[in-house]
C-alpha cells in the first residue's frame, strides 16, 4: 500500500493543485484556466498566454519538482504545479 504525499513547495513560488477527472493530453491550456480561476494571486489570475509561454520557457513552471513543458500531459487526479518567482 503506497501513500501519496504533498510535494515539498519551493521557495518563492505559487503553488496551485490542479484536480482533473480525465487525463488531458497538455498543461498549459488546463494551468492557464486554473490560474484564471484561482483568487488567491491577482497578477496570475491576469496571466496572458505569452506570459504563461514565457514561462514555461524559462523553466520556472514545476510539476512534482521537474520542470514542465507546455506540452507535458496531466494525469487523472490532483496534480501539484508551482510557478516559481510568484
Amino acid at each position: 500500500m503506497t501513500t501519496e504525499t504533498t510535494p515539498a513547495q519551493p521557495a518563492n513560488s505559487f503553488r496551485i493543485a490542479i484536480n482533473l477527472d480525465h487525463a488531458e493530453p497538455r498543461i498549459d491550456n488546463v494551468l492557464l484556466n486554473a490560474l484564471r480561476d484561482q483568487n488567491e494571486n491577482d497578477t496570475l489570475k491576469a496571466m496572458s498566454r505569452t506570459l504563461l509561454k514565457n514561462l514555461f520557457a524559462e523553466k520556472r513552471i514545476l510539476i512534482k519538482g521537474q520542470r514542465a513543458k507546455s506540452s507535458s500531459s496531466l494525469a487523472k487526479g490532483t496534480t501539484y504545479v508551482d510557478i516559481l518567482g510568484y
